[in-house]
């Protein structure tokens, strides 16, 4: 069961389910220090070790998915999970032990950000547990965050233009009765627009294209500022243009770091102000 919470200034406890990162820029890593940003404390369960950078993966390792149960019940039982978010998933076996389990311990929202391919072109879901996301993950979840490959894949047909993008958020949200943030950074174009259908409601977010050396890690800190964002009670809306907002300023401020240009993290999010 998920632990009830003591302290009435309690600080919100959300939980990332996700593959780890070597390079630091993505996974389990860029959720953690996106929570840190924000304010909520974050928790982790590990589905993967990668051996990756910016610029590929080279090496995936799933951990066992009994382990990953582990995982999830020691936070449940030891914290008052608010909201957890998936990320890597990688096997039909981890996603079968999520979805289970996220029912089992009573997390009241779930965020689930569909990673299928890695920018560097690198399968991080195996092709039989794209089915097991659609039946047994989605039908969990709160929202779900995908990008341009990601809703094609979820919606079956191919996405070209704005409109398109539109249609396939509807198309996803009413097919699985979830939210739908589809985003569109890789339409192209000067700005960047991502769209949210919840409820019957939709919503256009737009903001002018950072023109970063690398986006690697910028999904997971989106869905990541999502589910932090949700933890501190703001409406999905809301939540969805302020992790928008996050993830800008995170571009914009990218550092160099070696022959890499990271999202910087720990940019002054207190500025991140919902419109």
């Amino acid at each position: 069961m998920n632990a009830v919470s003591s302290g009435k200034n309690e600080c919100p406890v959300v939980l990332t389910i996700a593959g780890s990162d070597s390079g630091g820029g993505a996974g389990i890593q860029a959720d953690l220090k996106t929570f840190s940003a924000l304010d909520v404390f974050g928790a982790s369960a590990i589905t993967c070790v990668t051996a990756q950078s910016p610029d590929a993966v080279s090496g995936i390792q799933a951990v066992d998915p009994d382990m990953v149960l582990s995982q999830i019940k020691a936070v449940c039982d030891s914290f008052p999970v608010s909201v957890a978010k998936t990320g890597m998933l990688y096997s039909t076996e981890i996603v079968r032990v999520v979805a289970a389990e996220d029912i089992r311990e009573g997390i009241p929202i779930l965020v689930v950000d569909p990673v299928m391919v890695a920018a560097s072109g690198a399968r991080l879901l195996q092709a039989d547990a794209i089915e097991a996301v659609k039946s047994e993950l989605l039908p969990q979840a709160r929202v779900v965050t995908p990008n341009l490959h990601e809703a094609e894949i979820l919606c079956g047909h191919s996405i070209s233009s704005i409109d398109e993008l539109r249609e396939a958020a509807r198309e996803i949200g009413d097919h699985f009765d979830v939210a739908c943030v589809a985003k569109g950074g890789h339409l192209g174009g000067d700005d960047v627009i991502d769209v949210l259908y919840d409820e019957g409601e939709e919503y256009v977010f737009s903001a002018p294209r950072i023109r970063a050396a690398q986006t690697h890690g910028a999904g997971c800190a989106f869905s990541a500022a999502l589910t932090a964002y949700l933890a501190k009670r703001e409406l999905m809306s809301d939540a969805v243009q302020l992790a928008k907002n996050y993830v800008y300023r995170a571009l914009e401020e990218a550092r160099e770091v070696g022959r890499h240009q990271p999202l910087n993290f720990d940019w002054d999010s207190g500025v991140a102000v919902a419109e």
